[in-house]
């Protein structure tokens, strides 16, 4: 049995989307860097964020912020990697 040493949640992530995003980015890095999510979007996640704040959240609203939280993790790896791709370096 081979024994892999033990990598961080981030460091399995990445290396889980990695083969992925580099199908994916290639020629659409500008794409990927400047797109944003519409204002109705942004004020829901404002309102969460500021209930979870007050420790106010219903358990509907709780699973719903956190899966924006997942998808702007997703995101933000996303568009590392797409300015990695753009500057030349290895996705």
């Amino acid at each position: 049995m081979i024994t892999f040493p033990s990598v961080s949640s981030q460091t399995a992530f990445q290396r889980g989307v990695n083969p992925l995003l580099q199908l994916l980015l290639p020629g659409r890095e500008d794409a990927v860097l400047s797109a944003e999510t519409d204002q109705a979007l942004r004020d829901r996640i404002e309102e969460l964020a500021a209930k979870s704040t007050e420790g106010i959240l219903s358990a509907e609203e709780r699973d719903e912020y956190a899966g924006y939280v997942r998808a702007n993790k997703f995101v933000a790896v996303l568009r590392r990697a797409a300015r990695k791709v753009k500057s030349g370096s290895a996705a």
